[in-house]
């Protein structure tokens, strides 16, 4: 059965962060860098996502909800949320992941809306760990 993608809100997003099963994976690419990100953010840049997919996931080992954004979300978030969700359906492998989610309005959205940004470059972030 195939995964289906679903959409989160801003709002609830921030409700749901400090909640261990969540990982949030930015797939920006350098923007990040100078934009800032969501607090405990992991970062899979899209242009090399498919090639490091499978470290992705033993990243989120543990994690049952993996919510995926760009700057907008309309392509590169939902791109990397649906090639994340056919390789789980492919690897028939359990990771415990349950929901695939991609950020409504993505992290411009985020920040617009006034949603708390971190701006630190450490890698991972570790300001709020999402570990």
């Amino acid at each position: 059965m195939a995964r289906t993608i679903s959409y989160i809100t801003g709002s609830q997003l921030l409700s749901l962060k400090h909640h261990p099963n969540i990982a949030v994976i930015d797939v920006r690419d350098e923007e990040r860098s100078y934009d800032g990100h969501i607090t405990g953010s992991l970062h899979y840049a899209s242009g090399s996502f498919t090639d490091k997919i499978s470290n992705l996931v033993q990243e989120v080992k543990g994690k049952d909800t993996v919510v995926f954004h760009c700057a907008l979300s309309q392509v590169r978030g939902p791109t990397c949320a649906k090639r994340l969700a056919n390789y789980l359906d492919e690897v028939k492998e359990e990771t415990g992941i349950n929901n695939v989610l991609v950020l409504e309005r993505g992290f411009n959205g985020w920040e617009a809306s006034g949603k708390p940004v971190c701006r630190c470059t450490d890698v991972p972030c570790k300001a709020e760990s999402a570990h």
